[in-house]
C-alpha cells in the first residue's frame, strides 16, 4: 500500500447498538487504518429494514464519537444505493452473467444443501423470484494479511449464490463490493465469522474487472457460555459514558495492552498509543478462543 492511499472502513449494521464485538471491529479496522496514515470510513449498512431498530444507525454514531473513533466524510448509508445495485443485477441479467431462481431454501437442503445451478437455463421470470449470479471461477483460497493463506469450502465457492433475495431486498455481497468498490476501500477489516464470503466477494470483483481489496480478519470476541457476542445473541451494549475501560479491554483483546503507566489516561491518548503501537503481527490468530471481559 505504498503507492495507494490506504482506506479502511467500518460497516455496521443498524439491527441493535454496538456491543464489545463491535468495538474489536471498530477500533481494529480504525488502527489499521490510521496506523497507514490513512481514511478511516463508516457505512451504514441498512438494506435489510426487517432487522434494523429504530434509531441504531444514530446511536452507532454517538457511540464511535464517545469512544473517539472519529471518522473521514460522510457516512454512506446503503439504502441510498438500491440504484446502483439494481443497475449492476440488470446489466448481468442482460448478458447472461446471473439469472432468475426459483428454489427454496428447503428444496435446496433437501437435494444436499448447496444449490446445483439448476435454475441457470431456465429462463425464468422475475415474478416471486431470487437472482443468482453465475460463478464460473469459483475461489477456493484467499489471502489474510495476518495470517496467510485461508481455504474455503469448495462445494460453497463453486455455488451461484444469490445477489438478489426473493423478498426483493439486495444481498450483503453484492452491496457490499460495489459499496466498496464505489468508496475506493483498499482494505477490509473485520471480524473472522465473516471469512467465509470472501470468496464470493472475490469472485464479483473478478466478475466486474476490479482489483479486490485486502483482508484482515479479527478474532471474535465469545461469551460465557462460547457463543459469538452479537445482536442476535443479545450482547449487551457497551456504555457510552465510561469509554476508558472498554478501549483498554479492546486494545488487550486485540494483543495491545496498555502500558501500566497509561491506564485511565483520556481516550486520545489511549488511541494515540494505539496508533502509534499498532502491529499486526501482535493480533491474535482467528482460530483462538476469547473471552470477552
Amino acid at each position: 500500500m505504498t503507492n495507494t492511499q490506504y482506506i479502511g472502513r467500518f460497516a455496521p449494521s443498524p439491527s441493535g447498538p454496538l456491543h464489545f464485538g463491535s468495538l474489536i471491529a471498530a477500533l481494529g479496522s480504525y488502527l489499521q487504518a490510521r496506523a497507514h496514515h490513512g481514511q478511516w470510513l463508516v457505512r451504514i449498512e441498512d438494506i435489510d429494514p426487517p432487522r434494523e431498530i429504530a434509531g441504531a444507525s444514530d446511536a452507532i454514531l454517538k457511540t464511535l464519537d464517545a469512544f473517539g473513533l472519529h471518522w473521514d466524510g460522510d457516512v454512506l448509508y446503503q439504502h441510498t444505493r438500491s440504484d446502483a445495485y439494481q443497475a449492476q443485477i440488470e446489466a448481468w441479467l442482460k448478458t447472461g452473467q446471473a439469472y432468475y431462481c426459483q428454489c427454496t431454501r428447503k428444496q435446496i437442503k433437501d437435494s444436499g444443501g448447496v444449490y446445483s445451478g439448476i435454475c441457470r437455463h431456465r429462463a425464468l421470470s422475475s415474478v416471486e423470484a431470487a437472482v443468482r449470479v453465475c460463478i464460473e471461477h469459483p475461489i477456493t483460497e484467499f489471502v489474510d494479511v495476518r495470517h496467510g493463506i485461508m481455504p474455503l469450502d469448495s462445494a460453497m465457492a463453486s455455488e451461484d449464490f444469490i445477489i438478489k433475495r426473493r423478498d426483493g431486498l439486495f444481498a450483503y455481497n453484492l452491496a457490499v463490493v460495489l459499496d466498496d468498490i464505489e468508496q475506493g476501500v483498499t482494505e477490509v477489516v473485520r471480524g473472522a465469522d465473516l471469512i467465509e464470503p470472501t470468496g464470493r466477494q472475490v469472485s464479483l470483483y473478478q466478475k466486474l474487472g476490479a482489483e479486490p481489496v485486502s483482508y484482515l480478519h479479527l478474532p471474535l470476541a465469545l461469551n460465557a457460555d462460547g457463543n459469538k457476542l452479537s445482536k442476535q445473541n443479545h450482547a449487551p451494549a457497551i456504555n457510552n459514558t465510561r469509554p476508558g475501560p472498554a478501549i483498554e479491554a479492546a486494545l488487550a483483546f486485540l494483543g495491545h495492552p496498555v502500558p501500566i503507566e497509561l491506564q485511565g489516561a483520556p481516550i486520545p491518548t489511549l488511541l494515540g498509543w494505539g496508533i502509534e503501537n499498532w502491529q499486526i503481527e501482535k493480533l491474535p490468530a482467528v482460530t483462538e478462543v476469547i473471552t470477552a471481559f
